[in-house]
């Protein structure tokens, strides 16, 4: 393809600079502008455009197409008026889809939790059987930065990426559905359409489903025809699959469900039981998902990956018989937390840090549904660390599941991660005497 007019990239991350580097290396003379709602615009070969002069370059036809960043919601005001002025808005998935998608298997996943693993296994999974396969996405590398250098590609797709996505997969995969993202998508129904636009099309494809959406109506709904279902795996298989996972570094319920959905898309697109076993034992826990660390005989869980409630139980669920105290809380996305707050007590919970802001909600649930949590309400993380640390001998394990955004308190969920365990090891590395 090519540019007959200048673009702008509308965003500023990893996938502005990969979809720089596509368009430098295709046109080197083209001109691209760079605009960012905040933050720096630190995309080399480009010119910075401020957001609030985005309308009068739209008017004076200043470029031809905008590439936005999965970040920025597509549903900003200034989009329609690019689009009713004839600018398409686009994206650095669709870019690859328009020059790289045929002659490739396309593997596209989504899902609210359980994606990121999921795909990272299938990835596993079909390597070590022997198919030429790659992984692009939020995982694995920017679209464009995959080309076509791959049989098969599989996709790690967020609900910003599949909300827009114009080119149809070879297979399709939804792990689960909760309600997330309402601050992008506008409301819980257009993040649910948004989501399920990778499944609910014209073309026929075969889908896979993980338990959770399979017990989903909406979810079913967007099949259309369950005809379109993959076959289930056979119960030799499953005994096999489910062997692996208890002898690997899979953790809960969640993540064995994860395991199955992957080796049915492998086994769909050619995977071998040996190839798909060696995959299952080859995976590492990905950062800030589950990710264990033991200081002065405690157990640290770095889960901030976590952003949903469903998450927070599903981590919770993955430590039984444990004495656990829970760090959870962050950024207003409108969940709902009483549930959560009825389960806690059954899993173990005996301290409850609780962060702002939806923290808040929290800990009122769980002082109504277990007045014998301990429910602590700290300004900060670093905070709610040294309060557990009063308490150490209340738990086994501190875990930061919070079930919300990190985006009140910190840049993402990889910089509260990272904050957790140091404070961790500062705090808690001498045993407890």
């Amino acid at each position: 393809m090519r540019f007959e007019e200048p673009i702008l990239l509308y965003g500023a991350g990893r996938e502005a600079l990969s979809t720089r580097a596509f368009l430098k290396a295709s046109q080197p003379d083209l001109e691209v502008f760079v605009t960012v709602d905040s933050g720096a615009a630190d995309i080399p070969d480009t010119a910075f455009m401020a957001p609030e002069d985005i309308k009068d370059a739209i008017r004076a036809h200043r470029f031809g197409d905008i590439i936005k960043s999965p970040g920025v919601s597509r549903y900003k005001p200034v989009f329609d008026i690019a689009r009713d002025a004839g600018i398409a808005v686009t994206s650095n998935l669709n870019l690859w889809g328009h020059v790289f998608r045929d002659g490739r298997t396309v593997i596209a996943i989504t899902g609210t939790k359980g994606k990121s693993t999921t795909a990272t296994l299938l990835h596993l999974m079909l390597t070590r059987s022997g198919i030429d396969a790659g992984l692009a996405g939020n995982v694995g590398v920017a679209p464009l930065d995959i080309a076509d250098t791959h049989a098969v590609v599989i996709f790690e797709l967020s609900s910003y990426q599949t909300a827009d996505m114009n080119f149809l997969p070879d297979i399709a995969a939804v792990t689960n559905l909760y309600p997330e993202h309402v601050d992008w998508h506008g409301s819980v129904e257009r993040y649910y359409h948004d989501k399920l636009h990778l499944i609910d099309r014209d073309g026929g494809f075969p889908v896979a489903l993980g338990a959770p959406a399979r017990r989903n109506a909406l979810v079913a709904k967007a099949i259309r025809d369950p005809r379109r279902l993959l076959p289930d795996l056979n119960s030799d298989d499953q005994a096999t699959i489910t062997a692996a996972v208890a002898r690997s570094r899979l953790k809960g319920a969640h993540n064995l469900d994860n395991a199955l959905l992957a080796a049915q898309i492998a086994r769909a697109a050619g995977g071998t039981l040996d190839g798909i076993v060696q995959g299952i034992a080859a995976f590492m826990p990905l950062a800030h998902r589950l990710e264990e660390h033991n200081f002065g005989g405690t157990l640290f869980v770095d889960d901030s990956i976590a952003t949903t409630p469903e998450a927070t139980k599903a981590a919770l669920a993955s430590y039984p018989g444990q004495r656990l105290a829970l760090i959870a809380g962050g950024h207003e996305r409108e969940q709902d937390y009483t549930e959560l707050a009825g389960l806690l007590l059954g899993y173990g919970v005996t301290t409850l840090a609780c962060l702002p802001v939806t923290g808040t909600r929290l800990a009122t649930a769980t002082r109504n549904a277990a007045p014998s949590i301990v429910v602590l309400s700290p300004p900060d993380l670093e905070t709610a660390m040294q309060m557990l640390h009063a308490r150490r001998d209340q738990f086994d394990a501190v875990i930061l599941s919070p079930g919300a955004p990190s985006y009140n308190q910190f840049k993402n969920f990889e910089e509260r991660g990272r904050r957790f365990i140091e404070l961790a090891e500062a705090l808690f590395a001498s045993p407890l005497t």
